[in-house]
C-alpha cells in the first residue's frame, strides 16, 4: 500500500526564520515554496478560510532524505505547542552526520539550544551497532536529532 515518505511536514511560526535554520544552519537546500486556500484546503486541514504557506527544503549532495515540509499556516494562526520527547506524539526528525562533533560546534555557534552534548551509544547486541547522537532544537522549540555511525 505504501511504498516511500514523500516529505516531512513540520509546522512553524515563522516562515522566513526557520526556512535561514534549515538551509543556513542545518545546509538543507532550499526548493520553492506554495500558498495553499481554497474549499480543498478548508477541508483538508478542517479549517474554515484557511490560508497555508508551504516552503520545501531538500537534501543538499550531502543529505539524502525525503523532503522537509515547512508549513506556516497564515490563517486562523496555528497554536504554539511544546515539544517534548516524554509525550505521544512524533518525538523528533533524525539526521544522519559525519563528524557530529563538529555539528555541535557548528550549533553553538549559531546559539542553537542542545539538550547535550554528543553521547555515544553501544547497540551492537542488538544488532544496531555503534553511535553518537544529539538533540537540539529548532527555532521553534521542535526537537532535531543527529547520529553519527561509529562502527570503524
Amino acid at each position: 500500500m505504501l511504498n516511500e515518505i514523500v516529505h516531512i511536514g513540520i509546522t512553524v511560526s515563522d516562515m522566513e526564520r526557520s526556512i535561514s535554520f534549515y538551509r543556513d544552519i542545518l545546509g538543507l537546500e532550499y526548493k520553492g515554496e506554495l500558498m495553499m486556500e481554497g474549499p480543498e484546503t478548508d477541508i483538508l486541514f478542517r479549517l474554515s478560510g484557511c490560508k497555508v504557506r508551504v516552503a520545501y527544503l531538500n537534501g543538499s549532495s550531502e543529505l539524502f532524505a525525503p523532503p522537509v515540509e515547512l508549513i506556516q499556516f497564515l490563517a486562523p494562526r496555528s497554536e504554539t505547542g511544546h515539544s517534548d520527547l516524554h509525550k505521544t506524539s512524533i518525538s523528533e526528525l533524525c539526521f544522519h552526520c559525519e563528524d557530529i562533533d563538529k555539528l555541535y560546534q557548528h550549533l553553538k555557534e549559531h546559539h542553537v539550544e542542545c539538550l547535550s552534548e554528543p553521547q555515544s551509544f553501544d547497540f551492537t547486541r542488538y544488532g544496531f551497532g555503534k553511535s553518537r547522537a544529539i538533540y537540539f532544537k529548532d527555532p521553534d522549540g521542535i526537537i532535531l536529532e543527529a547520529i553519527q555511525d561509529t562502527d570503524e
